[in-house]
């Protein structure tokens, strides 16, 4: 449980901009946007190295390297447990190669609080450059509490599409 708690505590090319879209009791939206150098075509094909970006202190291993992304139809977000355990984050529901991934399910604590979510990373072509935009829209049985974690889990999906954005700066 202490790696529960951890998920949730409170670097990049472009500083992403997040916010909280709405929260109620039972569910919340949030969204944010990084510009990385890239194409869309690289910028999509790094997300799929999530283990190389995502933060370890936000899994529940607590390394990052355990954590893998499929980016194909019923592909898994899926992260590795000792001992032979693991954890489906969440799964590819809708793929459209270098343009738009939607992955469905819940991440974190929000596993155990009987939420469902829905993650859309889209990815918008530029001059020389891809807005990379994730909204993830959560809801469920939160004991009336997801107007209050909503700017929680803000801050670290943030955290993490700053943290992509880094990487992809630094793999070209």
């Amino acid at each position: 449980m202490k790696q529960l708690g951890a998920v949730f505590l409170l670097v990049a090319a472009a500083p992403a901009s997040g916010e909280v879209i709405s929260a109620t009791q039972n569910g919340f939206d949030v969204r944010q946007t990084v510009t990385v150098p890239a194409s869309p075509t690289q910028a999509f094909a790094e997300f799929a190295h999530i283990g190389s970006w995502w933060s370890s202190q936000h899994s529940f291993s607590g390394n990052a390297a355990n954590l893998t992304l499929d980016l194909q139809p019923g592909g898994c977000f899926c992260e590795r447990l000792p001992a032979g355990g693991g954890v489906q984050h969440m799964h590819v529901s809708y793929l459209e190669p270098a343009k738009r991934v939607v992955l469905t399910g819940s991440l974190g604590p929000l596993l155990f609080l009987a939420t469902t979510g829905v993650m859309d990373v889209q990815f918008a072509p530029g001059a020389k450059a891809t807005q990379v935009t994730m909204e993830y829209r959560v809801s469920g049985l939160f004991d009336g509490g997801a107007d209050k974690m909503a700017p929680a889990v803000d801050r670290v999906l943030s955290e993490q599409l700053q943290r992509y954005a880094a990487y992809v700066t630094n793999a070209r």
